[in-house]
């Protein structure tokens, strides 16, 4: 799938009219026109940053693609950051539903977990300008984007969730299974951050996610077990 038309895709993904994809608790939900203006900004910061990465997303020219005003730009979004961040999310809702229907076929937690995970980083890798953007967006957020930055980690959490096979209403992670995954995830952040900056190759990647997920496999263990 080529950038634009995978942009596209993550803006729109998750999106319904009447709700504000991770939007602060309490916010009203927006209509079905701001929610289209939404999509379109979503949409246009997604392309900016896949043709020049975090540098050639300005604000005045997101406005321009998207057909808004920069004063409406600003309501939605108060900052180039808020903005990544909120891209970042869309394009994590894209991938927790291709996920959703396409599996992964290994019985182990931990193998799925994984082979998820590298899924999600390989979508990435063919976009590495946008995920340099929206990487970097995460490590300059400040106390601002707080609530963003927490969307984003809820998602990872999520989707990491699923793969272990603990997606149903009743299932409730230990807090060990929860603390893993919190591992997990600074590993996957932590491995795409090396790779970006050219410091890993996607062997070592892969070897770093298996490796940490075995953690998955040490907190489901029985603990009568002796």
């Amino acid at each position: 799938m080529k950038a634009e038309a995978r942009a596209t895709t993550a803006a729109g993904t998750g999106s319904r009219t009447g709700t504000t994809r991770g939007a602060a608790p309490g916010t009203p939900p927006l209509t079905e026109r701001q929610e289209a203006r939404r999509r379109r900004i979503l949409h246009a910061s997604a392309q900016l940053a896949s043709r020049g990465g975090f540098d050639a997303v300005q604000m005045r020219e997101v406005a321009e693609a998207a057909e808004v005003a920069l004063g409406t730009l600003y309501r939605y979004f108060p900052s180039k950051i808020h903005l990544l961040v909120a891209t970042m999310q869309d394009q994590l809702d894209h991938l927790h539903t291709t996920l959703r229907k396409r599996p992964p076929a290994t019985s182990s937690p931990s193998e799925r977990v994984a082979e998820t995970l590298m899924r999600a980083f390989r979508a990435l890798q063919r976009e590495p300008n946008l995920a340099d953007a929206m990487v970097r967006a995460l490590t300059f957020a400040d106390r601002s984007v707080s609530p963003e930055v927490d969307t984003v980690s809820r998602q990872t959490t999520a989707i990491i969730l699923d793969a272990m096979g603990l997606n149903a209403p009743t299932d409730r992670p230990t807090p060990e299974q929860l603390s893993a995954v919190r591992v997990i995830e600074h590993t996957w952040h932590s491995a795409l951050i090396t790779w970006l900056s050219g410091r890993a190759s996607i062997a070592q990647v892969k070897i770093d996610i298996e490796t940490v997920c075995r953690l998955i496999d040490l907190t489901s263990e029985d603990p009568k077990t002796p």
